[in-house]
């Protein structure tokens, strides 16, 4: 079964902006801060692009020209770039409008902040979603609680793997974060699985610049 990633860089960048103004620092776009030998948002795609994946689409809105400016030329080859139009809209059209231009029968969804969330956990995703009994029906997801078969979807978010035609069936005409989302696939009887973390960085997603900070060490 063919499998595509959709990479979300699409936010408003809101709480970083914050926290850099408040610091005197540079007001950046957390995707294009160095991360290792790259960016973050360049980390998170060559994670996704070394697991078993067919494509990777990135989904770009706010910042769009400085996220392009900054890395198209190093992945125009390897990577779809979308935007939103409008772009002031929610995480879940943004996931929304990058599952509608892939051809893939599944999607590993990621956010571009995760750059800590390695191969080896993608890839164990990929291979729960694909090995279980209704592949169709289950969601294969980086685990915040528990692991393993999970009695409830409350806090669990990006990254995932799902079937891309159902999900967009629960996407359309959503502008919201993803969990109340995901607790009602879990509500109509999907099957969720919880993938425990390599280490406890994979868990952290780069929101205010102390994340940042720490994910670096």
């Amino acid at each position: 079964m063919s499998i595509s990633t959709v990479i979300t860089a699409a936010g408003k960048n809101s709480r970083m902006r914050k926290d850099q103004i408040s610091r005197g620092i540079e007001v950046t776009n957390k995707l294009i801060l160095p991360f290792k030998d790259k960016t973050v948002i360049e980390t998170t795609i060559d994670n996704a692009l070394s697991s078993n994946i067919d494509e990777c689409i990135v989904v770009l809105g706010h910042y769009a020209s400085e996220i392009r400016e900054a890395i198209f030329d190093n992945y125009k080859d390897e990577v779809i770039f979308i935007e939103n139009d409008p772009v002031d809209v929610g995480l879940s059209t943004s996931l929304y409008h990058g599952l509608s231009n892939i051809g893939s029968e599944f999607a590993l969804c990621i956010t571009a902040d995760q750059p800590t969330v390695t191969t080896e956990t993608f890839n164990e995703m990929i291979e729960v979603s694909q090995s279980s009994d209704d592949p169709y029906h289950t969601i294969s997801i980086l685990r915040r609680r528990k692991t393993g078969w999970l009695d409830t979807a409350e806090g669990l978010g990006m990254p995932f793997v799902a079937p891309r035609e159902n999900l967009m069936r629960y996407l359309e005409n959503e502008d919201d974060n993803l969990n109340p989302i995901l607790r009602k696939i879990f509500d109509d009887g999907y099957a969720f699985y919880g993938i425990k973390e390599k280490n406890e960085k994979e868990l952290l997603n780069i929101n205010h610049y102390d994340d940042y900070i720490k994910l670096l060490d």
